[in-house]
């Protein structure tokens, strides 16, 4: 079976979508994508825990283990360090360059070859694990595509490449059907960045529904089981919104321009130091490594917050931050949003990862500091602040839309009509800013490794 025609079609014909539904090759591909939901989820769901386990374990175990009452100043250094190594390496030596770019985007071209994944997975963990500022969401993607097409060539080698990326796209799904919170806006996402649309919308979507519709499944199932979370995006006890007022939605378009022009130079800069990076990658990773490791000592020197508010993706750090933002004077705010975002561009230009966590952290983070300010009270202002930032750097308005409003509930409902416009003035703006139609940083941009 074709995703894109029916078996008996003339060739050039516009597919059919319903005589592809009602035939039975269809019938198989949900099938398929119901089974292997089952393992591509857990697989996924192994990797995050492995993740999550390794953060503490490095940063604040490991240092007590060597003999450290408490994780020294310094102890970021060597971390990024070691990642920057192993990064670097991994691109270098291994097939597949560790994953896509996160400077260019989120990769949704294909899944990758199975001889690739070794090197995702290492580029991944690396990054993810030693503090680097990036998310798990990119390379769930390519792990989640490409393992599920190695294992249904191995039992189908003739498999149709088409009735293949159908079912690649469906690991995707699973791999990430909670990661955002919920698998309508994973489905969202891969459905918006990969550009699916018209009347094969639903025949290509669905399969990837019922994959991300299991995986939740076995992700509640697993946490059930383990106790170790379900490693979904979540915030509890949101302060309550009110009814957005005429001054909030002036604040919108602010926010919005903020956010534009803040995501454009991270953009910019990151695509700056790329192939900077590219020349001499091994020491000029592990180079870019120990900046970011400088940027999160300077911030936690500095303010006397924990140095990991730096590190890592945010998407641990969201809910504390935003339930303790009492804690934090605009000036603390300020220095974060600097050097966690300074950090995300360095990581961006050399690393391995998704760009969703961190654009939802700044946002969140400048927010905050923004509700200091008269008219704007703080639940609108991180919403905004996290609507804006992602379509800065996502370019995808409506996955930004929902990740901003299902984030933070009931709440995240009262306030939707501020996210629509602060993210419709940020798309607008970002797209003008662009230098040109050709401009590297879009969604699904990848460049030929060879």
């Amino acid at each position: 079976m074709s995703a894109e025609g029916s078996v008996d079609a003339p060739q050039g014909t516009p597919p059919d979508p319903c005589a592809l539904v009602r035939n039975r090759g269809y019938i198989g591909l949900l099938v398929m994508a119901a089974v292997l939901g089952v393992p591509i989820s857990a697989a996924a769901y192994g990797f995050l825990a492995l993740v999550n386990e390794l953060q503490p374990w490095i940063y604040a175990d490991l240092p007590k283990a060597l003999g450290f009452q408490a994780t020294p100043p310094w102890w970021p250094l060597p971390l990024l360090g070691v990642a920057g190594l192993l990064v670097g390496a991994t691109i270098r030596y291994l097939p597949g360059i560790g994953g896509h770019k996160p400077a260019e985007g989120l990769s949704t071209t294909g899944a990758p070859k199975s001889r690739d994944l070794p090197g995702i997975f290492v580029a991944a963990v690396a990054t993810l694990a030693l503090g680097a500022v990036l998310g798990p969401e990119a390379p769930l993607v390519a792990l989640g595509s490409g393992t599920t097409v190695w294992l249904v060539r191995l039992l189908k080698p003739d498999l149709p490449e088409r009735a293949g990326a159908v079912v690649g796209a469906a690991g995707s799904f699973a791999a990430v059907s909670t990661l955002l919170g919920s698998p309508i806006t994973g489905a969202f996402l891969l459905m918006e960045a990969s550009g699916i649309g018209g009347p094969m919308l639903g025949v290509v979507l669905v399969p990837g529904l019922l994959a991300a519709g299991i995986g939740s499944l076995v992700f509640i199932g697993l946490d059930s089981w383990t106790g170790l979370g379900t490693y979904s995006l979540a915030i509890q006890d949101v302060p309550h919104a009110n009814t957005p007022t005429g001054a909030e939605f002036g604040w919108a378009i602010v926010i919005g321009l903020a956010a534009a022009l803040l995501g454009t130079g991270i953009r910019r800069l990151a695509l700056l130091l790329q192939p900077r990076v590219e020349r001499r990658l091994i020491p000029a990773t592990v180079l870019v490594g120990l900046v970011i490791a400088g940027l999160a000592i300077a911030y936690a020197e500095g303010t006397g917050k924990g140095a990991t508010e730096v590190l890592y993706s945010g998407q641990t750090a969201l809910g504390p931050v935003l339930a303790n933002s009492a804690d934090y004077t605009v000036g603390t705010l300020t220095l974060l949003v600097a050097c966690k975002g300074l950090a995300y561009c360095a990581s961006l230009s050399a690393f391995r990862g998704g760009p969703i966590f961190p654009a939802m952290f700044l946002g969140a983070a400048g927010g905050i500091a923004l509700s200091h300010l008269p008219g704007l009270e703080l639940t609108p202002a991180v919403a905004m602040g996290i609507g804006g930032m992602s379509v800065a750097m996502l370019r995808l308005p409506l996955t930004s839309v929902l990740l901003a409003t299902l984030l933070l509930g009931w709440q995240g409902i009262t306030v939707m009509p501020l996210v629509i416009v602060t993210v419709v003035v940020t798309y607008v703006v970002v797209i003008r800013l662009s230098p040109d139609p050709t401009d590297r940083f879009k969604t699904g941009a990848r460049e030929d490794p060879t």
